[in-house]
């Protein structure tokens, strides 16, 4: 059985999720990351992504431009709904693979879902948050990304709102500050992993 062990690992749209993943994984706690599952599935993919969105969202290596396909799908409602329900099922099952194959551990992992609580599609009783104020999320990803404030707000806005995701979660981490704030946060939620589980005996 699948996510006996899994903690879904959860935030926003720049609130720092893959910088605490790299932390969280030079700590020691194993991850399974949906969003290399998910660019591994849309290259093995090509063929129907090309199909049906177009050779121009293809770059120059003929691998998919996904810059280009997430600017598409963004402002398509339908595209961006043919796109998810071809892909999230091959992802799930895929992510159901690998959880299987971390249970066997009998330790708890971390399964890094973007959209845990929008899709409600993981049977995972307890997540954790990478939390950032509205706000500063908006600031990152104008930074980050280059974008417009106008298209920044609508892509942050197809996400559930990141203080919903806090109030959900079972423990977050805030991801505010600094770089050395947030390694203290990781570092007392590996603390408080350790001590809600201990290590199985060899």
């Amino acid at each position: 059985m699948a996510f006996e062990y899994a903690i879904a690992l959860t935030g926003g749209i720049a609130t720092g999720k893959s910088t605490v993943a790299s932390l969280l994984g030079l700590s020691g706690l194993r991850i399974i990351d949906a969003d290399v599952i998910s660019h591994k599935i849309l290259d093995q993919n090509a063929a129907w992504v090309q199909e049906h969105f177009g050779e121009e969202i293809f770059g120059s290596r003929g691998k998919v431009d996904r810059p280009a396909l997430g600017k598409l799908v963004f402002s398509d409602k339908a595209k961006k709904a043919l796109l998810e329900n071809f892909l999230h099922p091959l992802i799930r099952q895929e992510i159901e693979r690998q959880s299987e194959k971390q249970d066997t551990f009998k330790y708890p992992y971390l399964i890094d879902i973007p959209l845990f609580f929008e899709g409600n599609a993981y049977d995972i009783k307890d997540s954790v948050v990478v939390y950032t104020p509205a706000d500063v999320q908006l600031e990152r990803f104008m930074k980050r990304n280059g974008f417009s404030e106008e298209e920044s707000k609508r892509r942050i806005a197809s996400q559930m709102p990141i203080d919903e995701k806090k109030a959900r979660a079972t423990w977050v981490i805030d991801n505010s500050l600094n770089l050395k704030h947030l390694q203290k946060e990781c570092e007392a939620f590996v603390q408080a992993i350790k001590e809600k589980y201990p290590a199985p005996k060899k």
